[in-house]
């Protein structure tokens, strides 16, 4: 995928940063500067996860190692949840912990049964630091919980063990966007 403007939107696509690329890897730094350039960032990352047809994007997955995430996911009643959250910091993550399929713009094609809580709140602000709650239930909190691990540093194969972790990190090393050298 290369950096290109989508008709009718002011975002442009970004390059997706794939499993392997240090910045996925570290974690990222707080955003302090709350002007155009992070307006601009928030609508590209809009436009590269719709492109990439997602329902959630952290900023480091286009390689901007900033701490921003945006989504439009739905929950398990179907309920579209739609935003970003700028400086998020998961405060809540509880109830039953579900083992439910799982996958990644930055793992294409790659997806592997993984743990995470039913509930999850997350606070943070929004790109003109209106603070902001959120608060997701289901499918929902994964996706949150999703996006804050990857701002940590963290993709979800990460939080895989044993065979399940083996499998999609054997998968990920033969798909044809695999890093070499």
């Amino acid at each position: 995928m290369r950096n290109r403007p989508i008709p009718g939107s002011s975002g442009i696509v970004r390059t997706m940063s794939l499993l392997g690329d240090p910045v996925l890897h570290a974690p990222c730094e707080s955003v302090t500067d709350f002007g155009p350039s992070l307006a601009r960032l928030v609508e590209d990352m809009y436009a590269t996860m719709y492109e990439a047809r997602g329902v959630g994007l952290a900023a480091n997955q286009i390689g901007v190692p900033s701490r921003v995430f945006v989504f439009d996911c739905p929950d398990d009643e179907d309920v579209r949840h739609l935003g970003h959250v700028v400086n998020p910091v998961l405060v809540e993550a509880d109830g039953i912990t579900v083992r439910g399929a799982e996958g990644c713009l930055s793992l294409p094609g790659l997806e592997a049964g993984t743990p995470r809580y039913d509930h999850a709140v997350v606070e943070g602000v929004t790109m003109t630091g209106e603070p902001v709650r959120i608060d997701g239930t289901g499918f929902f909190a994964r996706c949150l919980q999703h996006e804050c691990d990857h701002l940590e540093g963290r993709v979800y194969t990460d939080r895989l063990t044993g065979l399940r972790r083996a499998r999609v990190l054997r998968a990920a090393r033969r798909a044809p966007w695999a890093r070499t050298g």
